[in-house]
């Protein structure tokens, strides 16, 4: 996932609401949201490169989700797929802390990364850049490229916008978190991060939802969590171009 938006414990019939892009080139395998076939309890996308994932729940209501951290002069050779972060917190048996400070131990073996792990009663996030485990309170978050909550244009609008959502009830339809999502607006340039990538770069990633080419936003994913109950929908932009996909299961039984 590239964006990431989300709130935690705001809402009085979802402890956690997500709505979230993924960018990504569109020449990368991917598969759509399934049950896998090898771990049936988990509800997820796949990177068939590398056989992670970048977001997924499962049955038992356990969430996680994950974005880059962008750092062109990073030396990435040798490390592991940030993907597998996300599919082993959605494997792992053991608490969602203990799995945190798992990560934290083995930081260092992936490139820059962002991570969120938790369910309807605690939420964590975990980033090897800042190096320190959050277990988070209630509230509204952003998470791009860099870290929780840093202040880009994107992050900030769409904070916003999801907090309006919620304010009047109108996070249904959940149409109306997939119009959030499909943003396109751009900044200037005294607005932009500056990340070490070409400043045209930055004007092409500054959107909520990324046009270009071969890069951009590939899919959306909404998820509505209540206390017993998990609705999940994706939808695929590129460059399969294929209709929303629908989840809805009860979990905690």
């Amino acid at each position: 996932m590239c964006l990431i938006l989300f709130a935690y414990k705001v809402h009085s019939q979802y402890p956690l609401i997500v709505a979230a892009n993924r960018d990504e080139f569109f020449n990368r395998k991917t598969a759509s949201v399934h049950y896998w076939e090898d771990e049936p309890e988990i509800l997820a996308g796949r990177d068939l490169e590398k056989m992670g994932t970048w977001m997924g729940v499962t049955k038992n209501g356990r969430f996680a989700a994950l974005t880059n951290y962008r750092d062109p002069s990073e030396d990435v050779s040798g490390k592991r797929s940030r993907g597998e972060l996300v599919a082993k917190a959605l494997i792992d048996k053991e608490s969602i802390v203990d799995y945190v400070k798992t990560v934290q131990s083995e930081a260092d073996k992936y490139p820059g990364f962002n991570l969120i792990v938790g369910d309807k009663d605690s939420l964590y996030y975990f980033s090897n850049k800042e190096g320190k485990i959050r277990k988070l309170v209630p509230g509204i978050y952003g998470l791009s490229n860099h870290l929780l909550n840093t202040p880009w244009p994107k992050v900030e609008v769409g904070m916003e916008r999801l907090r309006q959502l919620i304010e009047k009830d109108a996070i249904k339809p959940i149409e109306n978190l997939f119009t959030l999502l499909l943003n396109t607006e751009t900044y200037s340039d005294d607005r932009l991060p500056k990340t070490g990538v070409p400043i045209e770069m930055e004007r092409m990633l500054s959107p909520l939802f990324i046009k270009s080419a071969n890069y951009g936003t590939r899919s959306s994913t909404v998820m509505l969590m209540s206390k017993n109950q998990v609705q999940y929908v994706e939808k695929i932009y590129q460059p399969e171009r294929k209709k929303a996909k629908q989840f809805q299961f009860y979990y905690g039984k």
